[in-house]
């Protein structure tokens, strides 16, 4: 109930829990929530809160107020925690996990990182955050016995989890294949010997997170997949490695950055993908030197390996922005 003072008004103070319990909440009615520590005023239909920016009080990663006018931008490139001591908001986000290693010896590109963007209501808490680190590229291996490259890790923000792109798969030896495996974005299947051509699987991607790698056709690997698109697959263009699928822009931190490209498979260094994507090595650089990895932040595949046990390249770490208006 609101108290008339001498020189103010003050409103009635109510927990969330009993302002659910009203019954027949005429529309304008005004409260000051104590739980949330928010104004709030009943639309006939929905509580909402006003004035929330002088409530909202929020730390955590790296903030900047002046990246995005208008708003208050915080970006973790490594563990931590966003701590909201005060008040509701409804908060942007984008969570990007690690990206996919490079397979080695003829090997198909690492899968993105998945990504996920919208957003989410945070209250008085803490919210630790986890920034996926990318997966390590395949080693330089004796036949048969080549290895996919490493999966990349997920990033958490609250209820939002994005996974970790798929490695890319190696050439088949002796058909002991090691195929691009699933992740928030496939691995693209790797190549094979001339003896023993044919057709290698890519990894499979998540719907709303990324996509499929392209498959190992013959000789040449498949390109990781990405945010945007899949990977190609070897051979396309003929006779060339696959390239890494392109990645998705985004503006939430007030600067238009792409984010989680796919890795180009090795020998004819198929290009990566838009989105910090690695590129495949060329077979011009003696083995076992690494393909290009991911770029660092963005959850960008790892390159794939050349031939003659090339090693794959590492998958880039991913990163977790949260913004909101101030």
């Amino acid at each position: 109930m609101s108290k008339l003072n001498a020189n103010s008004v003050e409103m009635g103070s109510l927990t969330t829990s009993q302002r659910n319990s009203l019954s027949s909440v005429a529309a304008g009615t005004i409260i000051f929530n104590s739980t949330t520590g928010t104004g709030q005023v009943y639309t006939g239909t929905s509580w909402v809160d006003f004035g929330s920016n002088e409530f909202f009080s929020a730390s955590g990663g790296t903030e900047n107020t002046s990246s995005r006018p208008g708003f208050k931008v915080h970006t973790f490139t490594s563990p931590g925690t966003f701590s909201v001591s005060d008040g509701v908001k409804l908060v942007e986000y984008l969570v990007v996990a690690g990206g996919g290693g490079g397979g080695c010896n003829h090997g198909g590109g690492g899968g993105a990182g998945g990504m996920k963007t919208g957003t989410l209501i945070v209250t008085p808490g803490s919210y630790p955050i986890t920034r996926g680190a990318g997966g390590n590229g395949a080693p330089n291996a004796s036949a048969p016995n080549n290895p996919s490259g490493g999966d990349g890790l997920p990033s958490v923000f609250s209820t939002v989890t994005s996974t970790g792109g798929g490695g890319g798969g190696a050439r088949n030896d002796a058909n002991n294949s090691a195929p691009g495996r699933p992740g928030g974005s496939g691995g693209g299947g790797g190549g094979s010997q001339p003896s023993l051509p044919g057709n290698h699987a890519a990894g499979s991607g998540i719907s709303g997170e990324g996509n499929p790698g392209g498959t190992g056709i013959n000789v040449r690997g498949g390109g990781g997949g990405g945010a945007s698109q899949s990977g190609t697959n070897g051979g396309v263009p003929a006779p060339g490695s696959g390239f890494g699928g392109n990645g998705i822009t985004s503006s939430i931190n007030g600067t238009s950055t792409t984010y989680a490209g796919g890795g180009g498979a090795g020998d004819t260094a198929g290009s990566g993908g838009s989105g910090g994507g690695g590129a495949g090595a060329p077979s011009t650089i003696p083995a076992p030197t690494a393909a290009p990895a991911g770029t660092a932040n963005t959850g960008g595949g790892g390159g794939g390996g050349t031939g003659g046990h090339g090693v794959g390249g590492n998958g880039g770490s991913g990163i977790v922005i949260i913004a909101y208006q101030v």
